[in-house]
């Protein structure tokens, strides 16, 4: 029997790794005018349960192309929206699907953001409440020390961009916007927290000069 989804605030759940999104980790957040996943969950029967018990799902954002999983077997059970950056809504071709270019604004506290570089769609989801949360997909990850970083890898698509990415959105956020960032990835890594705290100093912080010489991990 999998996991129940764990509480990440009194109305954000994490759902365990999934095998179909490469151990990704999707989120859940319960809004009364309709509830948004981040990425998909597992596909199983309890994922199905959890989704009802909490109101259903509204709208599917897609963080980037690897956590695209069940995709269109959630639009077709639940009846969601399918949200993804548009370089990258061709790869759901049996799926009815919402594209957007620079920015989508999901519901009133809910917005879409791209942030290209780990892949050429790869996009952000900022919820404004709860001091404001960023949900990074793989373009923010923990590191083993639990401190939120890029990631050169094999796969990247374009690190430039990426670190760029990185300055659009601290340049953005604010310590009274920022609180918190909730991973696609590296869980693990957070030692039973349930994201990253003070997460725009930890973004601010950053040294994307130093960066930008790292070698890409296998």
């Amino acid at each position: 029997m999998s996991k129940e989804p764990r509480i990440v605030r009194a109305n954000i759940f994490a759902f365990p790794p999934n095998r179909q999104t490469l151990g990704g980790t999707a989120y859940l957040i319960v809004e009364k005018d309709g509830n948004v996943l981040v990425d998909t969950p597992p596909a199983t029967p309890e994922t199905q349960e959890f989704l009802s018990r909490h109101g259903g799902v509204r709208s599917l954002f897609i963080s980037h192309r690897d956590s695209i999983g069940n995709a269109t077997e959630l639009q077709q059970s639940t009846g969601c929206q399918v949200i993804i950056q548009e370089q990258e809504a061709y790869l759901l071709p049996e799926a009815q699907v919402t594209p957007f270019q620079q920015e989508i604004q999901i519901s009133r506290d809910i917005q879409g953001i791209w942030t290209p570089g780990h892949t050429p769609g790869s996009a952000c989801l900022y919820y404004r409440q709860q001091g404001g949360v960023l949900f990074t997909g793989r373009h923010l990850l923990p590191n083993p020390q639990g401190e939120v970083v890029p990631l050169r890898t094999a796969k990247t698509f374009h690190w430039p961009r990426q670190l760029r990415s990185v300055a659009q959105l601290r340049d953005r956020f604010s310590p009274d916007s920022l609180s918190l960032i909730c991973p696609g990835a590296s869980t693990g890594f957070l030692r039973g927290q349930r994201a990253i705290e003070d997460a725009y100093h930890q973004l601010a912080a950053l040294d994307l000069n130093a960066l930008a010489t790292a070698t890409a991990l296998l």
